[in-house]
């Protein structure tokens, strides 16, 4: 990992330092709008032959009923593990359900607003070296909360034609009852336009690898009128550590976002006087018999260490960045927070690894990355909902508003506003 010094850093040096790897989806986007083009024509045919290609199978069914989760074949120790994960992401996307307002803006005008949930919705989770189960809670958890009606999972067959056992456990504890055996761009597209097997969802939400971004950036902006969650590039995570932290907390909490694949990123901020060879030294040890070592040190490779003198230039590198995950490992940690502006979710103090946030804590692991954590949240109940506003007046109401709107209206040359408004007040009933 590279070695910068803030103060060193003009604006211009700064600015190339917090950008991501780029991700070059121009190459790719002929290929992905072939295979949308596909599904669309043809529905499950098209996923079916793109599956075997691909995946090297014809799932059959391609869509499998979830079973109830004490007939799911997992061992006890894993079972328990998920319910309790289950429990702690149910408790705080509860607490996130909103609450309907109603102001009265002036005697006579009442204004308010309502949630209603998004009706149709699709869950995808990626396949491959590392499925991610934990990601079916993260997803199904708040949409079931915010009352989604129709909900649907598609996630790539395991090597015999099912989905793996703890996806569909996942999906069981949701309420979800259907996984659409089908990964990739393939999968995107069936659930924008819908197929024999699913029905068209109105959001789509879930990780994937480029193609599967690609998909849905493609769909977001086509006649399929579906919209996605938010813009997601490789994993990434910011360690901001003092004197005061472990060197082995530190190593640890950067090589469990590296390991996640060769393109993500990991940025170490230090403040103070600060041991940097007990990091590296570290990383060394766990590297060595880390199972995902050579995936971890291809991220390594583009991956950097920031020095800072003090936590107000940490704070200036943090913002600037952006990191999707942010872990506040020093003295005081807290004391940080209201300066945070920009970041996907907060790990406050050294017994706080990322990790927890990844499965178990209770906050959702679907966040913005490559530096949308300025503009977006993660995923949460709310990203499930939309609003709808009311409003009802009386006569009165409408004669005390009345000269405002009619004023507007003349300003903006729009005769049929200003009469919308007149009339009424002229009407004798």
């Amino acid at each position: 990992m590279n070695t910068w010094n803030f103060s060193s850093l003009d604006e211009e040096a700064l600015k190339r330092l917090c950008e991501r790897p780029r991700m070059n989806t121009a190459d790719i986007t002929g290929i992905v709008q072939s295979i949308i083009d596909q599904v669309r024509e043809r529905g499950d045919e098209a996923v079916l032959e793109l599956t075997e290609k691909f995946d090297g199978m014809r799932p059959d069914p391609l869509l499998w009923r979830i079973r109830d989760p004490e007939q799911i074949p997992v061992d006890t120790d894993v079972r328990q593990a998920f319910q309790k994960a289950y429990e702690n992401l149910y408790q705080f996307h509860k607490a996130q359900l909103p609450q309907s307002i109603e102001v009265q803006t002036m005697p006579g005008i009442i204004c308010r607003r309502e949630s209603r949930a998004i009706e149709a919705v699709g869950l995808y989770i990626p396949g491959g070296t590392a499925p991610l189960p934990s990601t079916v809670l993260m997803l199904g958890i708040p949409a079931s909360l915010a009352g989604c009606s129709y909900k649907v999972l598609a996630t790539p067959p395991d090597k015999s034609g099912r989905p793996p056992v703890e996806v569909e456990l996942a999906a069981a504890l949701t309420g979800i009852t259907h996984i659409y055996l089908a990964g990739g761009a393939q999968a995107v597209a069936a659930m924008a336009y819908g197929t024999g097997s699913v029905r068209k969802v109105d959001k789509i939400f879930g990780p994937g690898n480029q193609f599967v971004t690609t998909a849905k950036m493609i769909l977001q902006n086509s006649d399929a009128l579906v919209s996605m969650d938010l813009p997601a590039g490789p994993s990434e995570v910011m360690v901001v550590a003092d004197h005061s932290a472990d060197p082995d907390f530190i190593a640890t909490d950067l090589l469990s976002q590296a390991e996640h694949g060769p393109d993500s990123q990991v940025v170490l901020v230090t403040v103070g006087p600060f041991d940097a060879a007990g990091v590296t030294e570290a990383l060394k040890q766990h590297l060595a018999d880390l199972p995902r070592a050579d995936i971890a040190r291809k991220a390594l490779e583009h991956s950097f260490i920031v020095t800072t003198d003090n936590k107000d230039q940490a704070v200036d590198m943090i913002n600037r960045y952006a990191p999707e995950h942010l872990i506040l490992n020093l003295e005081n940690a807290r004391d940080m927070i209201p300066a945070i502006r920009h970041a996907g979710s907060v790990f406050i103090g050294p017994w706080t690894p990322e990790s927890v946030g990844d499965y178990a804590s209770g906050t959702n692991h679907t966040l913005p990355t490559y530096g949308y954590a300025r503009m977006y949240s993660g995923v949460s109940v709310d990203s499930f909902l939309k609003y709808i506003t009311f409003q009802e007046l009386d006569r009165e109401g409408l004669a005390a508003i009345a000269p405002a709107v009619t004023k507007i209206a003349e300003v903006e040359h729009l005769e049929a506003h200003k009469r919308a408004v007149t009339v009424r007040l002229h009407n004798k009933k």
